[in-house]
């Protein structure tokens, strides 16, 4: 198709999923994100319900235009231990912690999927909603960036936390807020932050010029802290280990965020400090999973849109090679990758799948494959794994708000034990996942295949953007 052809395409698509989600008061979530009558799956309403798990995940004071109604203001302390105000970010997953490091790495894959697959957004209607679940992670992470070379990087004790089971709204344990410094530093956190914010300030450029650049300056002060002041963040914020801890070490963090920079300002000089922890680090090996811990075949990607050198277009095509041909996958077609968070992982790397076609890096194929990851999510195999959404979905997710019953009504233990399911509908949240013969049982018990998280739903989002960009291109 010509390219005028393409835009009055998406713009048709952009008219009449807007006219659908018109005046949002009073409205339920399905009503919010109806049918679009997409095929062979409503990649449009799955990526609408997606943005409305963010909104159920919000921590802090919510806003008057918040769509998921039996959420309300909670954690309005946070901060207040270490005397500053460090309300607001998400809270992880089916708990209530705020870890920083995944949730600057939702933040980065959302913008990556807001700049790339933008006509995609547009197309859904989702793209200012989109960039409200950006912000609500940037905002949070410029209060919690309180000094030059500072940032907090966790609040809530896991422990703690996990051992209660209730609304957020009415939790009372300690809050307690940790933070990275010159003297205790984590080039990880800070690294993944300063992408998070650089490409924010991409999302932001022409939307909000001001906000845009707050988030670029703050992201060159975080690399600079990140790349001066080495050390893995779990080793000075010890609380996250047992939960987030940085195994693939901070050279990867190190090399995405200057490549993000890169991205962001222009700079060429970005780029030579990209090459740099390319070489000290050895980012060239590389495993198959692209996650919250381990970045370097999001490198790989950046790199190829940023650098003419055919060495990291070569080492992304041999990467997605290798993911397609010889990956394990379940006997429905999920590439498996690990136990927690299989779809997760899935959702991740289809991403990438989208992203080489969109390069031009075996386009079919790749195309291809990060098509049937998605649909696999969204019910090829048989069900679906996205709650709320398509055939058999999920109804037990391990989710602590959404297992409550409405206030006033008490919200303990019997709702783990609930064996209904949630009362509150989490709509758009990709559970775990299923083992690596297709198996899953919808069990609130069962978090390593039931749990939802914020990162669990990252790069899910960004695909669903590319597959409704695809599914108006054709």
């Amino acid at each position: 198709m010509g390219g005028t052809v393409k835009t009055s395409v998406f713009a048709l698509g952009a008219l009449l999923l807007l006219a659908l989600l018109v005046d949002t008061d009073g409205s339920t979530p399905n009503e919010l994100c109806k049918s679009t009558g997409m095929g062979p799956y409503d990649y449009s309403q799955a990526l609408c319900m997606s943005y409305l798990f963010y909104e159920a995940q919000r921590s802090g004071p919510l806003p008057s235009n918040q769509r998921v109604t039996w959420r309300k203001d909670s954690a309005l302390g946070d901060g207040s231990d270490v005397g500053l105000n460090l309300q607001g970010g998400y809270y992880d997953a089916g708990d209530f912690v705020k870890f920083g490091f995944p949730m600057a790495f939702t933040a980065t894959f959302l913008s990556w999927g807001l700049i790339d697959f933008a006509e995609g957004q547009k197309a859904a209607g989702q793209l200012e909603y989109g960039r409200a679940a950006v912000k609500w992670a940037t905002d949070y992470f410029l209060k919690a960036h309180s000094g030059h070379f500072e940032l907090y990087g966790q609040v809530g004790d896991g422990y703690a936390d996990h051992a209660y089971w209730g609304r957020p709204e009415e939790m009372t344990m300690a809050r307690p807020a940790f933070k990275i410094t010159t003297g205790a530093p984590g080039s990880d956190l800070a690294g993944e932050a300063a992408a998070a914010l650089a490409a924010a300030s991409i999302v932001f450029k022409s939307a909000d010029p001001t906000y845009s650049s707050k988030c670029l300056t703050a992201a060159k002060e975080l690399y600079d802290f990140a790349d001066q002041h080495r050390q893995t963040y779990d080793t000075s914020i010890p609380q996250a280990a047992d939960f987030y801890k940085s195994w693939s070490g901070y050279g990867d963090e190190l090399c995405w965020a200057a490549l993000w920079l890169a991205r962001a300002t222009g700079d060429n000089s970005y780029l030579s400090k990209a090459r740099k922890h390319w070489d000290e680090f050895n980012l060239q090996e590389s495993g198959l999973a692209f996650s919250w811990d381990d970045k370097k075949p999001g490198v790989y990607a950046l790199y190829t849109m940023l650098d003419s050198d055919t060495l990291f277009r070569n080492t992304f095509s041999k990467y997605l090679s290798n993911l397609r041909n010889n990956a394990q996958y379940t006997p429905g077609g999920l590439v498996y990758i690990d136990q927690w968070g299989s779809n997760r992982h899935a959702a991740n790397v289809a991403f990438l799948g989208l992203m080489g076609a969109k390069l031009g890096i075996d386009a079919d194929a790749n195309r291809q494959f990060g098509e049937k990851q998605i649909n696999y999510l969204l019910g090829s195999n048989g069900r679906s794994f996205v709650v709320g959404f398509g055939n058999n979905p999920p109804q037990k997710p391990h989710h602590r708000s959404s297992s409550c019953p409405d206030m006033p009504q008490t919200c303990d233990y019997s709702a783990l034990d609930n064996p209904g399911p949630n009362p509150q509908v989490l709509y758009g949240a990709l559970v775990g996942g299923p083992d690596q013969n297709d198996q899953y049982v919808d069990d609130r018990h069962d978090y390593v295949k039931n749990e939802v998280a914020c990162d669990y739903n990252a790069g899910f989002t960004a695909a669903l953007g590319a597959m409704v960009e695809n599914h108006y291109s054709k």
